[in-house]
């Protein structure tokens, strides 16, 4: 599955792996908002890694958790959503506005093999310093460059360069920023 095979998402193994996930999620939604320290040492257990400094607010919905490398003074908004069969990296100063959605998974075109539910899973890498804007959706397999904006309700299909402000669906390249 992390590798881009082809995968059967009803295998014993992943569904006790997406059940520890969603085990640590209820956790994590349980705690004060007061209890920062406490939620972070839960999203530490439930990620392959994180930086020291990050804040993910409630409701954050993943798969299984151990595929996301969540970037120092990384941020998520209310109402994130990462399906992680394969893995997400999150560049350090990220900014994920409310409800954004990162997904990995992806289906055959055939609708045969569609039917038979074999799934496959394709990497996303959002870089540094990367402003996400509210309800983007961001598509198996797509890399965003460092220092771009992808503006809200985009749904990003394709690789987007470093440096650029992007929106649209499908999302596209709007102008370069200019330090």
């Amino acid at each position: 599955m992390i590798a881009g095979l082809p995968y059967h998402p009803s295998d014993k193994e992943l569904a006790r792996d997406r059940k520890k996930a969603r085990l640590l999620l209820r956790k994590i939604a349980e705690i004060p908002e007061d209890k920062e320290r406490q939620r972070k040492h839960f999203f530490k257990e439930l990620f392959a890694t994180t930086g020291q400094k990050f804040l993910i607010e409630n409701p954050f919905l993943c798969d299984y958790g151990c595929n996301i490398f969540w970037g120092e003074n990384a941020y998520a908004n209310f109402g994130c959503i990462i399906l992680d069969a394969a893995p997400v990296y999150i560049g350090k100063n990220v900014m994920l506005a409310p409800s954004v959605k990162i997904f990995t998974a992806t289906h055959p075109l055939e609708f045969e093999a569609r039917n038979s539910g074999i799934e496959f899973a394709k990497s996303v890498r959002i870089g540094d310093n990367v402003w996400i804007g509210g309800g983007a959706i961001i598509n198996p397999g797509v890399t965003i460059g460092n220092n771009s904006v992808i503006g809200s309700g985009s749904v990003v299909t394709k690789d987007i360069p470093e440096n650029v402000v992007a929106a649209g669906n499908p999302c596209k390249i709007i102008r370069e920023i200019k330090n």
